[in-house]
């Protein structure tokens, strides 16, 4: 019994993607919250079964779209990822591809790069652990080194990594990972993760620009103590909200920025700044600027995007 027991304490402290569950977990309230939660969750599910009525396709439309904003259930998560992405087009145009690119030959510079990150990413999560069985650190490796050599101007950078994870987590399948992976570097955010960062620059600049129109005393904080967007939403962009916010709200934006695109990420972004604009403002320097930016995140509720 006393085994049982652990197991049980065991699988409490660790949610449902296998992220370890911090030692200040509000355990009181999660439960509370959760348990408002499942009834939308089931009614969701009930939903989105009745406009798949068992088919793996699906038309877009504004139900689609409305449906989507609202958060795709995740037994059908990857799913609708692949479908809306144009990710299950290519891998079906593509048979055998992916599995190539395993076998080719490898620079090794880029496999050596990727092997250093492997023991960094998601150190909290068991089923990324050496220990773990079966241990998804080897399909990680797998899913970089295939895109690393399927898309050579971008090969590896960090923050590539955190990505492949989660769509590890949510599909549960190595190919459709890569698929997924190759929509987001090479079509949804092109350039965000190329040796120059272009776009990812760019847009860290259309920030700044959007925040000025919609939140200016915020935009006139940073100007006055010469803080640069990139230092403080860099991460927001590069790792799209990973270790920003909780992982079923990272999960309900990728829904939104699978189906609509990056003009996702400046919205989340311009909703964080805006509802901590007060707090913010509070700031009187350089380093208090760059703390409040990652104060803002912390404690945000997956149930705030209803």
């Amino acid at each position: 019994m006393a085994g049982l027991e652990d197991g049980r304490e065991w699988a409490y402290r660790v949610d449902p993607y296998g992220f370890e569950r911090p030692d200040d977990f509000d355990y009181a309230s999660y439960e509370a919250f959760f348990s408002r939660y499942l009834v939308v969750l089931t009614r969701r599910a009930i939903k989105w079964s009745k406009l798949l009525k068992g088919k793996n396709s699906i038309q877009k439309s504004l139900k689609v779209k409305r449906y989507i904003r609202k958060g795709i259930p995740n037994e059908h998560r990857a799913l609708i990822w692949m479908i809306v992405s144009g990710a299950q087009t290519n891998m079906e145009q593509n048979p055998g591809y992916y599995q190539r690119l395993l076998e080719g030959e490898k620079n090794d510079k880029l496999v050596e790069a990727i092997k250093t990150d492997m023991n960094r990413t998601f150190p909290d999560n068991v089923k990324f652990r050496r220990t773990a069985d079966p241990c998804l650190q080897q399909t990680l490796y797998n899913v970089l080194v295939a895109y690393g050599h399927h898309n050579k101007a971008v090969g590896y950078c960090q923050g590539m990594n955190f990505i492949a994870g989660y769509l590890i987590l949510i599909t549960k399948n190595e190919e459709e990972s890569f698929w997924l992976l190759d929509a987001l570097i090479g079509r949804i955010l092109p350039d965000y993760y190329s040796p120059a960062m272009v776009g990812l620059k760019t847009d860290q600049e259309v920030l700044g620009e959007l925040v000025k129109m919609k939140v200016p005393a915020v935009a006139e904080l940073m100007e006055r103590h010469g803080v640069m967007w990139t230092l403080v939403v860099s991460r927001w962009f590069i790792c799209l909200f990973i270790d920003i916010l909780p992982v079923e709200t990272v999960l309900r934006i990728w829904d939104c920025l699978f189906y609509e695109g990056s003009k996702i990420i400046f919205r989340v972004a311009l909703t964080l700044i805006k509802q901590h604009q007060a707090f913010i403002l509070e700031a009187t320097n350089f380093p208090d600027i760059c703390d409040k930016f990652k104060q803002i995140t912390k404690g945000v509720m997956g149930g705030q995007l209803d």
